[in-house]
């Protein structure tokens, strides 16, 4: 079994340490609990919000009706009973082995808009897709107790074999999917899927802590600076706020807030309605009658709800509030000179080092993570990724082959906290060195020049991914 592995910091030793999200922890984890301390930053008042919200993650939820009136109202299609289901241990999922149910792996569905209504609503930008009129915008591969779920995902893998500096050959491999056991008919022909691994959750309050002008401004659409690199800002729809704010959360850049993000995931992957997302069947369509008018968990009490304000904006609070754990290995030869190749390669023109958090008063959510200077690796814009890894399904102004910039902060404990080292939006890369194969696009030439590297400079340069 893993050991927890406390580390005491002597501050004549906090000059050589750079702390991810800031600041020198009085005590960190490098196994399985890393990514699941609360923030150093979080008052101590708040410290039952945070064990609140806390219950809320790891609770597994029930069909309706049940006696345990405050855990009912899953489904009664969906993806998983617990947040913590498709983020074991606040860490990233996984796709499904070969026979297994696919569980923290899932597919988006949509299909492109024909009719005037459909269009004017993309157009418009308060739907960034359109559903699939039978199976809605997510495939739910489970049902409650009397329902069947919609379909069940299966990967193959075709190899993909890269030549690298130094004759050594790497074997990607390219994903293949495909859906079987529709349960509720066909769905529309041309329906259009893409696959979403659940992300790590360290550091997402201290990301929507930076302020939106902030991260605008090192946005270049148009290139103008001729380096090759276009970042985007993606502006969307707050079903929350009711206007369009700056997205900065998923693999799109599809949602502007940590609460907005926690409860579309309730109500899309478990089917729990909430004071955002209020309809107590989650993703079922019309065309899934049954779905829409079984039992839920609505009790009166939770304002017709089956999660209420209050508990629904503490499991906000505790995923906005998981630290970042500190980057190791920091004074290593090898760290060092993987850092100047990783600048000199071009992966920090999206992979930015650094953001400094909005000052007090101007950072309404979590106003103790105002004013911090924090390393996430990300630019949290869109980059063109080239067609490896385009999955053909835009939306809205994003484009099938634009992602957002993954942060790199606690990358380098995955494996420690999961068991696994899947990277991507969908878990085909099985190393950092795959994951970077796989980039193209605007990041083409420091791909090609990083497979170009002899193998000990590839090994400096993942040294440092690894500290992150």
């Amino acid at each position: 079994m893993p050991v927890t592995r406390k580390f005491y910091i002597p501050l004549g030793l906090a000059a050589m340490l750079s702390l991810m999200s800031g600041a020198i922890s009085a005590a960190y984890s490098l196994d399985n609990k890393a990514f699941s301390q609360p923030s150093k930053y979080m008052p101590q008042n708040k410290k039952m919000d945070f064990l609140l919200g806390k219950a809320m993650f790891k609770k597994i939820w029930v069909s309706a009706p049940a006696s345990t009136q405050s855990s009912d109202g899953l489904g009664p299609l969906y993806n998983a009973r617990s947040c913590l289901g498709c983020h074991p241990r606040n860490g990233r999922g996984r796709p499904p082995k070969k026979g297994e149910t696919a569980t923290s792996l899932f597919l988006q569905l949509s299909i492109a808009a024909k009719t005037k209504k459909q269009k004017a609503l993309l157009s418009l930008g308060k739907a960034d897709h359109i559903p699939d009129p039978v199976y809605g915008s997510q495939l739910q591969n489970r049902a409650v107790q009397g329902h069947d779920g919609e379909g069940q995902l299966h990967i193959e893998y075709q190899p993909v074999s890269v030549d690298m500096g130094g004759g050594e050959k790497v074997t990607l491999r390219k994903p293949l999917y495909r859906i079987t056991g529709w349960k509720y008919g066909a769905p529309h022909k041309d329906l259009q899927i893409s696959p979403r691994l659940a992300p790590q959750m360290i550091g997402l309050g201290l990301l929507e802590a930076i302020s939106a002008q902030d991260i605008i401004s090192h946005a270049d659409p148009l290139d103008k600076d001729r380096n090759g690199i276009s970042g985007k800002a993606r502006k969307v729809w707050s079903t929350e706020k009711q206007k369009f704010m700056l997205g900065r959360f998923g693999w799109k850049a599809s949602t502007p807030s940590v609460l907005e993000q926690s409860s579309k995931a309730l109500h899309s992957d478990i089917g729990i309605s909430n004071p955002i997302f209020r309809t107590h069947y989650g993703d079922c369509t019309k065309m899934q009658a049954k779905c829409q008018n079984a039992p839920h968990g609505n009790i009166g009490w939770g304002g017709k709800l089956e999660i209420g304000k209050p508990l629904n904006d503490r499991l906000a609070f505790y995923t906005a509030n998981l630290d970042v754990p500190p980057q190791r290995n920091i004074t290593a030869d090898q760290a060092i000179q993987g850092k100047a190749l990783f600048t000199s390669l071009g992966c920090a023109n999206c992979h930015r080092p650094s953001f400094r958090t909005a000052e007090a008063g101007k950072n309404s959510a979590s106003p103790h993570l105002s004013g911090k200077t924090i390393y996430p690796y990300s630019d949290l814009l869109l980059h063109d990724m080239g067609p490896g890894l385009a999955d053909g399904r835009p939306v809205h102004n994003a484009t099938g082959s634009e992602w957002r910039t993954a942060p790199l902060w606690g990358i380098g404990l995955s494996k420690a906290v999961n068991g696994n080292s899947f990277f991507l939006h969908d878990g085909r890369a099985r190393s950092l060195t795959e994951a970077i194969l796989w980039h193209g696009g605007e990041a083409q030439h420091a791909r090609d020049d990083f497979a170009a590297l002899g193998k000990q400079d590839r090994a400096r340069l993942l040294a440092f991914v690894n500290s992150l």
